[in-house]
């Protein structure tokens, strides 16, 4: 017998999380936010028993998480989840009116709850969160707590990384509030071509293990070149370096040459034949001069003739015969015209691949991921040929739209992927929503290439290392890499849930990095210790100190003036009035995170408005360290010229 689902009604309580939304993205938030940051999450969500309700009920049953089950967010599903009082709402529904509607009821409940919304539509995010900051603005109580709103999307948030992937492989760029880094991945055995500050991380051992994250020198000179390494190259200003390129793209040709297909040509010489036939048939009969006889053999093609009474019999005959063949000739050239354009019409909306087309990247699937993927190549000028199953996806009219080749059709059907000339290809980016699919799709274009570089989304972890162990024991020259969405998005979504400003993240493997500005006020790990003391091995290390002086009182600052940065000796004693920018593992983070919350909680009340909330509602938020949540720019990968 199977165990019934667990989903108790949450007691009354305030400063808590509220999750809604039971997709992939949902569980891994909720998993984010209970085990990571170690707080307490109310989860809101149709049913237990559909999509990944039963992985979220299985959180729930671990504790720290309380499911509560409503077929839409209404007013009253909204109570029951303890909106009123928490301190943030994520609201991570796939339906973007879902999530709108949501969030202005959660705002007409609690003005002062901070609310983070998944919309696609980047436009329509930025109306909405100017809108629902304005009417928490008018409803200040007059505190300094965080109420503000955040739009992400996870298709922007994932892109970076998948094109990264796909396209460089190698190098990755972290730009965001005027900084830069720069990683790269060196695989085993290949020399430093220049001596790099920090090792990230650690790739796994082949033994299907995990990355070491933040490794210290000792684990680092104990792998020697037998494990691939994620490495810091530089940390600076971006000053316009990190700035997308746009490559200009040549105008295409139409393809002219549809209006004009063989069996329209072979109509034209046909009709031309046939009035050179009767024009010296009528010349013979008549015996009128060649171009009057011409011309009423056309007029009697054509059915324009007046009919010849009073005229012999062979030119009465004849007039009947031209007749006839106009009427038998006429509809089938109608046809043929109308055959070419609709060619020439389809030929200028979805473009076949060309024959010669080679060095491309092949993406299947063409949802709200493969299109923002697609968009990102295309600005980069990446040939591209995309493969999709239903012609009514949401990426097949931006295909249309920048005039990429689009092959329609299941890929998992013999020709698919060869009609998109997946053996001339440098990429492969399986982007669907469906495992098998994108698995299926890559042992295929193995099996073609067996070096073809693949980039798969898979989204069970447990699957994913399976895959990517067997993958590269199989072609230990090809380059793999599985990514899932919802993992390298979930982190950004959490942060802002936390009221956390994070810089950036990089994925090594299917681990993440994340990089932050952190004030050393307050943080005893930090504060007093120099660099080389506040490394915490799979915790933290410093990477640069940030020295840019704040902004005047009233000033206006725009992000990334007068920036300054500098990267300190392991010596360097880290000050109180010391501003760092980390890369910490997400339990890193997470703790630093706790610190400052249980240290909030000690502190008094700011006069004259109550203590500034921090996460969880439980005290006041570090300048810096928590404060109204800003989405990472993506991610700029340096590619051919250009930056993704």
């Amino acid at each position: 017998m199977s165990t019934p689902p667990h989903h108790p009604t949450p007691a009354p309580r305030t400063g808590h999380l509220v999750v809604c939304g039971d997709d992939a993205l949902a569980q891994r938030l909720s998993y984010e936010l209970a085990r990571v940051y170690g707080e307490y999450v109310t989860v809101l969500l149709p049913s237990v028993r559909r999509n990944h309700g039963p992985q979220i009920d299985d959180l729930a049953r671990a504790g720290g998480v309380a499911v509560v089950e409503a077929a839409e967010p209404d007013d009253d599903a909204l109570r029951a989840a303890g909106v009123p009082g928490a301190a943030a709402l994520a609201l991570v529904y796939r339906d973007d009116r879902a999530n709108i509607h949501a969030a202005l009821r959660a705002r007409r409940l609690d003005p002062r709850i901070r609310l983070v919304v998944r919309l696609y539509n980047r436009k329509l995010g930025r109306h909405l969160e100017d809108l629902l900051d304005r009417a928490a603005a008018r409803a200040d109580d007059g505190s300094a707590r965080d109420v503000t709103t955040t739009v992400l999307s996870d298709a922007d948030t994932a892109t970076p990384a998948l094109v990264a992937a796909a396209i460089s492989g190698a190098d990755k760029v972290v730009q965001a509030d005027g900084l830069l880094l720069r990683v790269a991945e060196r695989p085993p055995a290949e020399p430093d071509p220049a001596p790099c500050p920090h090792t990230l991380a650690l790739a796994a051992d082949g033994s299907g293990g995990s990355p070491d994250l933040l490794p210290d020198e000792a684990d680092v000179v104990a792998a020697g070149a037998a494990r691939g390494r994620t490495v810091l190259e530089a940390i600076g200003l971006a000053e316009g370096a990190g700035t997308p390129v746009n490559r200009p793209r040549m105008p295409q040709a139409l393809p002219v040459a549809t209006l004009f297909p063989r069996r329209l040509r072979y109509a034209v010489v046909g009709l031309v034949v046939l009035l050179f036939v009767f024009a010296g048939l009528t010349w013979w009969v008549t015996r009128d001069p060649p171009m009057r006889a011409a011309y009423r053999s056309i007029l009697d093609v054509f059915g324009m003739g007046d009919p010849a009474i009073g005229e012999n019999t062979g030119r009465q005959i004849l007039q009947v015969l031209s007749a006839m063949a106009g009427m038998a000739l006429l509809p089938l050239l109608f046809a043929v015209v109308l055959e070419s354009l609709g060619t020439f019409r389809t030929a200028t909306i979805q473009r076949p691949p060309p024959r010669a087309i080679a060095d491309h990247v092949v993406l299947l699937g063409l949802g709200k991921i493969g299109t923002r993927v697609l968009d990102r190549l295309c600005d980069l000028g990446i040939p591209v040929v995309c493969v999709e199953r239903d012609p009514q996806a949401l990426g097949v009219a931006t295909a249309h739209a920048r005039r990429v080749p689009l092959v329609i059709g299941d890929v998992t059907r013999e020709g698919v992927l060869e009609a998109a000339h997946i053996g001339t290809s440098r990429a492969l980016l399986a982007l669907t929503s469906d495992d098998a699919i994108n698995l299926e799709a890559v042992l295929y274009a193995r099996e073609v290439d067996p070096e073809l570089r693949v980039v798969l989304r898979l989204f069970d972890d447990d699957f994913a290392k399976s895959v990517n162990g067997t993958l590269r024991r199989s072609y230990p020259l090809a380059r793999t890499r599985s990514r899932s969405v919802s993992s390298l998005s979930a982190p950004a979504f959490a942060g802002a849930l936390m009221g956390r400003q994070i810089l950036g993240a990089v994925s090594v493997e299917r681990e993440v990095l994340l990089f932050a500005a952190v004030d050393v006020a307050g943080h005893p790990e930090l504060q007093g210790h120099t660099v080389a003391e506040s490394f915490r091995a799979g915790r933290w290390r410093v990477l640069a100190l940030d020295t840019t002086e704040s902004p005047a009182p009233g000033a206006a600052a725009s992000p990334g003036a007068g920036r300054s940065v500098a990267v300190p000796p392991p010596d360097h004693r880290l000050l109180p009035t010391d501003r760092v920018v980390l890369a910490a593992t997400r339990q890193g983070l997470a703790e630093l995170l706790r610190e400052d919350a249980s240290r909030a909680a000690r502190e008094p009340s700011e006069p004259g408005g109550g203590a500034r909330a921090g996460p969880g509602g439980r005290g006041p938020s570090a300048r810096g360290l928590i404060k109204k949540y800003q989405p990472p720019t993506p991610t700029p990968i340096a590619c051919g010229g250009g930056w993704v």
